[in-house]
């Protein structure tokens, strides 16, 4: 799987297990922030919490990812980390 830096989501950034586990991730980069994005999702059924876990260690770095709220009934679970440089931004007017 390729991890994509600032750019649109395409395949490339998406990769399934044997077991049919989609697990999509990304980077936004800003001059004063970052984010990285992971997404997890069945067919069958929601993701549990052992599977994403161990991507997440493997994936998400710097930080621990904070689970996005989902629909009910919804297959996907979303994390998310946000890292700021405080230092960089831009100041308040």
């Amino acid at each position: 799987m390729k991890l994509p830096v600032n750019r649109r989501i395409d395949e490339t950034h998406h990769h399934i297990t044997a077991d049919g586990l989609s697990v999509w991730y990304t980077i936004q980069v800003s001059p004063h922030s970052r984010i990285q994005e992971a997404v997890f999702e069945r067919s069958d059924r929601m993701p549990g919490d052992e599977e994403c876990n161990r991507w997440l260690a493997l994936l998400v770095t710097d930080g621990e990812a904070v689970e996005a709220p989902s629909m009910p009934g919804s297959m996907t679970r979303r994390f998310e980390l946000f890292e700021r440089d405080p230092e960089r931004e831009a100041p308040l007017a």
